[in-house]
């Protein structure tokens, strides 16, 4: 071979030592691999807490007392006396009926007791006479037994007038129609000058207490037996022996009063399968009236040593279960099947399939899959709205060394 062969051959082997020489080794091409796929996700720390548990159930504004306004006297109505829309105390006047010929029926059934009255003394001393004399046989039997019966019906006939008298005392006072209980007044149905009867269907006013109020909230039986089987089982704890209970008025403010849990009815609805439940608030503004639609929030009881999951970290699998990603400790995601019980807000209520200190992926799952490696950054999850308080950064995606962008 020729020197001038033997070079060139020496120059081809250095090169190809030097091109070998410069192959990334296995270790740093994995490590480019790994700095590619691991993306940055949002996660939340889960911690064990006490929830309180609400339920927020529709309802109505019912007047805890209602009187309809109808004469018991029949006459001529004079004046009107309250205002209408006004509250008016139990037992103030409300209308004044002509009272004159009651006055008359009164004063003439007084006048028939006074006259009744006046006979029983004289049949009195007669009855005690005639006991002495028909000792002596003075007089006969039957005649003592007449003067007895003389002196029980003069009694009687004052006992008779005694009611009339009291009868007549009564319709005199109807003539002056009197609020049945305390609250406020409906508009009037009639004015001054109108006849008005006894027992009439028409109602003069209508009279509703507001203060307290009710609201009868509805409840479904499945939800009320779940509660009930909760508590049992100690799940759920009741604090106190009344339920507190909030309201969401139709503008979607709260009521700043709260109520509390009056009672439930022992039946279930046939037609809904619903049972009512009643609550009673204060309202000295007199800001909830009946009629009203309002939602209102119970608080059933705390769940003690409970999971709050963000609902916008679950999803469903094929079978339809709640599934959600979480990152172990060392950065690699995995997938669980959780047991959801209820949602508390915008969050679900786990009872199974998570433990103290995990993290939850609630940002980011789209760009993870189980077994993948990825970087966990804090969050903080609106609990109000559900979202994610603030962006996390841009994704750290290196490129490899002579890759083109």
């Amino acid at each position: 071979m020729s020197s001038h062969s033997t070079v060139v051959a020496i120059a081809a082997l250095a090169c190809v030592v030097a091109l070998a020489g410069c192959e990334p080794r296995p270790s740093d091409r994995s490590s480019d691999s790994a700095d590619v796929v691991r993306p940055e996700v949002g996660v939340v720390t889960l911690r064990s807490q006490a929830v309180v548990m609400t339920a927020e159930l529709p309802g109505r504004v019912v007047a805890s007392q209602t009187a309809e306004v109808r004469p018991q006297v029949s006459g001529i109505v004079q004046q009107r006396l309250f205002e209408e829309g006004s509250e008016v105390a139990e037992g103030a006047s409300l209308y004044q009926i002509d009272p004159a010929p009651y006055k008359a029926a009164y004063d003439s059934a007084v006048a028939a007791l006074q006259k009744a009255e006046a006979t029983v003394p004289s049949a009195q001393a007669k009855a005690e006479r005639y006991q002495g004399l028909v000792k002596q046989s003075a007089v006969s039997k039957q005649d003592f037994d007449d003067a007895v019966a003389a002196l029980a019906h003069a009694k009687a006939e004052v006992a008779t007038a005694k009611a009339s008298v009291e009868t007549a005392r009564i319709n005199l006072d109807y003539t002056t129609i009197k609020a049945p209980i305390g609250g406020r007044t409906d508009r009037s149905s009639l004015t001054p000058g109108a006849l008005v009867t006894a027992g009439q269907t028409g109602l003069l006013t209508t009279i509703r207490t507001l203060d307290p109020i009710f609201v009868d909230v509805i409840q479904s039986s499945t939800n009320l037996l779940n509660l009930r089987q909760a508590i049992d089982s100690g799940r759920l704890k009741v604090s106190g022996s009344h339920v507190a209970v909030k309201l969401k008025l139709e503008n979607g403010t709260i009521y700043p009063l709260a109520g509390k849990l009056g009672f439930s009815e022992a039946n279930v609805s046939t037609s809904t399968g619903t049972v009512t439940l009643r609550a009673v608030f204060p309202n000295p503004q007199r800001l909830l009236l009946p009629g009203m639609y309002v939602r209102a929030i119970v608080e059933e009881g705390v769940a003690p040593d409970s999971f709050l999951v963000p609902q916008r970290a679950v999803t469903r699998n094929t079978k339809g279960e709640a599934i959600a990603m979480f990152l172990d400790q060392d950065g690699k995601a995995e997938e669980r099947v959780l047991s959801v019980i209820r949602s508390v807000g915008n969050n679900w209520l786990i009872g199974a399939g998570v433990r103290d200190g995990d993290r939850v992926i609630v940002e980011g799952t789209q760009h993870v899959r189980p077994g993948q490696t990825a970087t966990g950054a804090e969050v903080v999850v609106d609990d109000k709205t559900g979202e994610v308080l603030g962006r996390l950064p841009p994704q750290r995606r290196a490129a490899r060394p002579g890759a083109e962008p």
